[in-house]
């Protein structure tokens, strides 16, 4: 199929075209949405009953066998409390979201969980302290309250690591508009399959030309047909990305779209520009989006600048040991030093010496220009402003393990102490990449760059240059102490998953979509 030939109408209506993606024996009902809010719901009950039983243990521990507590009491009024959880949660919205939102994570649950935990713990110890039942005691609502804190949080996480891994977690999607948006959107699918989307194709009238990767997705149709393809293929997503479609042409799909059993999500015009943390808000019937504006106050720095020395302190302490085993193991791998240091551009312009473990031969940069054409950003479609790459030649045996899983990163956190750095930041870049950032992407430079940030949890060096700067403008003016949290958090997960290269992200969801419309074998 070339880049702009849609799939022939006949092969959409044939039977063996229309094959559900799905594995044999799963319901659509029985999607992401039935599998993930069951694991929640049972992580939840979960955590919430271990941290009932350690917090009587260990009070228990601490004080000896007490005679006056009513363990009957209060395990009653804990079996009343789980049903108060489950619904209040579920007002709260911490069982939906993971069908609604597709990049949605534990690190976005955190906050919820501890509110609704907070609040319903200290109530209940409130009201049996008012009504004078049950001999409370302190110690031990805030023992269940630790304990659940710690254990539902990563109960969640669990649970969605193993659903991830399972079949029905996995939507399958449909894209409107082949245009350069409905592109991008495709790319950045293809380049996260921890998302679980599985592109079925497009429908567009005036397809443009395609890259590689979205290139290979085919055309099912016009924008009429996606109610049809909606059944025909057991789509769970719908993405509309403008086009070259007349505007009231769209407005009828996506109210056509409302009654059907899908998840629709509208990119915006000024995408660009739109942060996730922007605010919905209304004049009258005409929906507005609110850009926060920068919140880059003393106090707010000043914050960060604690939280930064805090835990750099602490991970000093705890990462040691390993840092010691990984500076054994680079010596004993290649000879040279075991940190490497760069000269990078930070905040204000001013240039600093990055430190990281060593992750190639100690002649890698007077072997540049002998691996310089294996770099993938050469000639056409590259982006001469990077230099990439793949199974560099350069790279040591420990190396490779290093990078995969950022571990060469770790030194960076005396940067951090040192006041170079931050733990969240802007991607610090070297000063041939800086020399190319210009105008209002300037702005990055208004915050330390971080060891991690947006870009790291986001793709790493898969994302492409004008997306990372793009990126660091989005978190510099709309930074806040919650989402450096969040970010931080989403991290250790992008760490676990290790660095997969773009292209064999694409090549297992090009395989999938292919699985979804090409007929059975006979």
């Amino acid at each position: 199929m070339s880049a702009i030939e849609a799939v022939p109408a006949g092969a959409v209506d044939s039977p063996a075209a229309l094959r559900s993606t799905a594995p044999r024996g799963r319901l659509v009902v029985r999607g992401r949405g039935w599998l993930i809010r069951r694991a929640l719901l049972t992580a939840d009950v979960f955590g919430l009953t271990l941290a009932f039983l350690i917090s009587q243990l260990t009070t228990r521990s601490l004080k000896g066998v007490d005679g006056t507590s009513d363990v009957y009491f209060e395990l009653g009024l804990f079996l009343i409390a789980l049903p108060v959880w489950v619904v209040s949660a579920k007002l709260a919205g911490l069982y939906r979201r993971d069908e609604e939102l597709a990049d949605h994570s534990t690190a976005d649950d955190v906050l919820g969980v501890l509110q609704l935990l907070t609040l319903g713990t200290w109530l209940a110890y409130a009201g049996v302290s008012v009504l004078d039942i049950g001999n409370p005691q302190l110690r031990k609502f805030f023992a269940f309250w630790a304990a659940a804190a710690i254990l539902v949080t990563s109960g969640r996480a669990v649970a969605r690591s193993i659903c991830r891994r399972l079949p029905a977690y996995v939507q399958n999607t449909l894209i409107v508009g082949a245009g350069e948006v409905g592109q991008v959107a495709a790319r950045k699918i293809l380049q996260h399959p921890e998302l679980g989307l599985r592109i079925v194709g497009f429908v567009d009238p005036f397809p443009k030309p395609r890259v590689a990767g979205p290139g290979q997705l085919p055309i099912l149709g016009l924008p009429s047909a996606t109610p049809a393809l909606i059944a025909q293929h057991e789509i769970e997503r719908v993405i509309v990305a403008f086009g070259a479609e007349p505007h009231e042409d769209t407005l009828a799909l996506i109210r056509e779209l409302k009654n059907q059993p899908v998840q629709v999500d509208v990119v915006p015009r000024l995408f660009e520009i739109i942060p996730a943390t922007a605010e919905l808000h209304s004049l009258g019937s005409l929906p507005l989006i609110s850009l926060p504006a920068p919140r880059l106050s003393s106090s707010s720095l000043l914050l960060k600048r604690m939280m930064d020395v805090f835990l750099a302190l602490v991970g000093l302490v705890f990462l040691a040991p390993l840092a010691a085993l990984i500076a054994v193991l680079i010596k004993l791998d290649s000879p040279g030093p075991v940190v490497f240091r760069q000269v990078r551009v930070g905040k204000g312009h001013r240039k600093f010496r990055v430190l990281k473990f060593r992750t190639m031969v100690l002649d890698a940069d007077e072997r540049k220009s002998e691996v310089a054409h294996m770099n993938k950003h050469r000639g056409n479609g590259g982006d001469p402003r990077m230099f990439k790459i793949p199974n560099d030649p350069r790279v040591t045996r420990v190396g490779r393990i290093l990078r995969r899983y950022s571990l060469d990163e770790l030194p960076q956190v005396w940067n951090v102490l040192r006041g170079d750095m931050s733990l969240v930041g802007p991607r610090p870049l070297i000063l041939s990449e800086d020399s190319h950032v210009d105008d209002w992407a300037r702005r990055r430079l208004d915050l330390k760059p971080g060891i991690t940030g947006l870009w790291q949890v986001l793709g790493r060096d898969a994302v492409p240059f004008e997306e990372m700067i793009r990126l660091d403008y989005i978190y510099v003016t709309t930074w806040s102490l919650w989402n450096d949290v969040r970010i931080m958090v989403r991290t250790f997960g992008a760490m676990g998953r290790g660095e997969r290269s773009p292209q064999v992200a694409r090549s297992l969801a090009v395989a999938a979509a292919r699985e979804t419309c090409e007929p059975a074998a006979p």
